[in-house]
């Protein structure tokens, strides 16, 4: 903790002795996993230096619980944790998404139709605000508003410096077991029946087409027969399709998306015998950021995770399919946990389900529609939302209409009164497409 203090000291002299008001933005030693933004008026910004901020300060075995800065990433922490038998309750699928990363972000996986996101395990943040102040967050102190509000909200509250986590115990290996359906309405029961039953550790899955449903149900064992791993020439995602289960090393099975989700590079078997093995999605996302000035923004494809309340998944699939019709499509069952404060009361008012499917639609070629607006302007229709990493075109009243504006800048008047981390909505709605401040 005491070379940890001397990281946050030195980081809240630098914002101290800032006089100006211009927007700032956080150099970190982790590749951002946002989708590559070849305009955001961020790469222009002065720089924050969180970049040391990566170490993992305490694992509590007996009470399950993991002490650690925000830069530490899930392929790390997943390595140290199982050394005692545990593991993150939710880990994200890549392996260079950082824990600070993963709150601000939204992440979620195959643990959170039980547990929600990663956010929801988390117990206490430590926060940097604007002016330097340092202040500790839990959901029961002074700063509890704080504490709900920095999740999703991309560091325009201020900096998450050290997080508070629990843990679970875990097995060496993970058993799948690939249900196969033909309707939605049998993949939809499929889920529900196991939402309720809570009788599965994981539980994700691919819809490959309109007539095929796949459910990811796994489960910790002990042993295992054989084992696969999805770090050269097998796909994961059409694994799915072929097989009737499977056997992964527990870190395995938490990064089997790592080389990409449904959106895998190269495709082809001689390319991914050549490069297979190195393409995984920290190059990708490093290649795309080194050579972002050379890449026009209509060739990145789509990548956008939509969160349809249960209910609505027939009604957003038959809209789907006629206005966009891309598959496959990773699906992954979300609880939600609490009446969250981040999300607007009329978003609350109009969505009654506890579960929702996140749908993520990742390698759709943009063409003549802006299928993002699209999007966007069905998700406030059903009362569903989407993560921010994607582009976003909504107009700033819509906006609002899904995010808390009272609570956001309640907060925000406190810990960024001066608006250096640039709002929420001009961060990601505007700066990002090279837009306003």
């Amino acid at each position: 903790m005491p070379a940890h203090e001397q990281k946050v000291k030195r980081i809240a002299r630098q914002l101290k002795s800032r006089k100006g008001k211009t927007p700032v933005s956080l150099k970190k030693k982790a590749v951002s996993h946002e989708v590559p933004k070849p305009d955001d008026r961020r790469h222009d910004d002065e720089k924050i230096d969180i970049s040391d901020l990566n170490d993992i300060i305490l694992i509590d075995k007996r009470g399950m619980l993991c002490i650690a800065e925000p830069g530490v990433t899930f392929f790390d922490l997943v390595t140290e944790t199982l050394k005692h038998g545990l593991v993150p309750i939710v880990v994200p699928e890549l392996k260079t998404i950082t824990i600070g990363g993963a709150v601000a972000g939204c992440s979620i996986e195959s643990m959170s139709y039980r547990y929600g996101g990663f956010h929801d395990t988390c117990l206490e943040y430590e926060v940097i605000t604007a002016k330097g102040e340092v202040l500790t967050c839990t959901p029961d102190n002074r700063n509890s508003l704080l504490f709900q509000m920095v999740h999703g909200t991309f560091g325009t509250l201020g900096i998450i410096s050290l997080l508070k986590f629990r843990l679970i115990k875990a097995k060496p290996f993970v058993k799948v077991v690939y249900e196969k359906y033909r309707t939605l309405d049998d993949y939809r029961s499929a889920i529900m029946r196991h939402y309720r039953a809570k009788d599965v550790d994981f539980m994700d899955g691919i819809i490959h087409s309109p007539q095929e449903y796949i459910l990811s149900a796994a489960n910790f064992v002990s042993k295992a027969p054989y084992t696969h791993s999805y770090d050269w020439m097998r796909i994961y995602y059409k694994s799915t399709g072929s097989l009737k289960e499977d056997y992964l090393r527990t870190r395995d099975y938490f990064f089997r998306y790592d080389r990409g989700v449904t959106n895998v590079n190269p495709k082809s078997f001689i390319g991914r015998l050549l490069l297979g093995k190195f393409m995984d999605s920290n190059t990708v996302l490093r290649l795309a950021d080194r050579f972002r000035r050379f890449i026009p923004a209509s060739r990145i494809p789509i990548t956008v995770d939509v969160f349809v309340p249960f209910s609505k998944v027939p009604d957003f699939m038959d809209w789907y399919g006629k206005e966009i019709g891309f598959f496959p499509l990773w699906c992954v069952p979300y609880k939600r946990v609490r009446e969250y404060e981040w999300i607007s009361e009329e978003l609350l008012r109009r969505t009654d389900d506890v579960l929702f499917l996140d749908l993520a639609i990742y390698g759709l070629k943009k063409r003549d529609k802006n299928y993002y607006r699209m999007i966007e302007d069905k998700l406030l229709e059903i009362g569903g939302i989407k993560t921010l990493i994607s582009t976003n075109y909504y107009s700033e009243p819509d906006f609002w209409r899904s995010w808390n504006r009272e609570n956001y800048f309640r907060v925000k008047r406190r810990t960024d009164p001066d608006n250096i981390f640039r709002d929420l909505y001009t961060k990601t709605c505007r700066a990002a497409r090279g837009l306003g401040r």
